[in-house]
């Protein structure tokens, strides 16, 4: 096997017509963030735990439909600033190997419409096994069901 790192960045922008602590309250609680980071119709098996504090580890297993595979996601928080942000750093795996570890910072600044979420990740992807491409193209999903989330919430 040929064993190589590359190292990537991406940005994501959002803007959300909700609060900045609402938007923040979508990531930092464990049921809220369940209903928009969850479990799909791909997903057969899901499991899911959160400390959320500095120091605090987060935790998600998934058994997929298709592809079949195992995915797990296990980030360690490394920083919150209550309401305003939160830095994270944490490993993919897939089928038991792992294919990035990264660190993600995700800041939720006041806009005239709510709020502006701006996600900088700063990834290392392992052994061609994952992308700068791919990981941004989950993110930008996962973004895209938290607008649906908050949008859901508030009429």
């Amino acid at each position: 096997m040929n064993r190589t790192v590359v190292h990537d960045t991406f940005v994501l922008e959002r803007r959300y017509g909700a609060s900045p602590r609402r938007v923040f309250g979508a990531w930092s609680n464990q049921a809220a963030k369940e209903q928009w980071w969850g479990p799909d119709e791909q997903v057969e098996a899901f499991e899911h735990a959160m400390d959320f504090r500095i120091g605090g580890r987060e935790t998600i297993n998934a058994k997929l439909v298709e592809p079949a595979a195992t995915v797990s996601f296990e980030a360690l928080y490394q920083d919150i600033v209550d309401g305003e942000r939160i830095v994270y750093s944490y490993e993919m795996a897939m089928n038991g190997r792992r294919i990035s570890v990264s660190v993600a910072t995700v800041e939720f600044l006041s806009d005239p419409a709510g709020t502006l979420l701006i996600l900088t990740e700063q990834g290392a992807y392992l052994d061609g096994l994952d992308t700068r491409a791919q990981r941004e193209q989950g993110t930008a999903q996962l973004l895209a069901q938290l607008t649906t989330y908050l949008e859901k919430e508030t009429s």
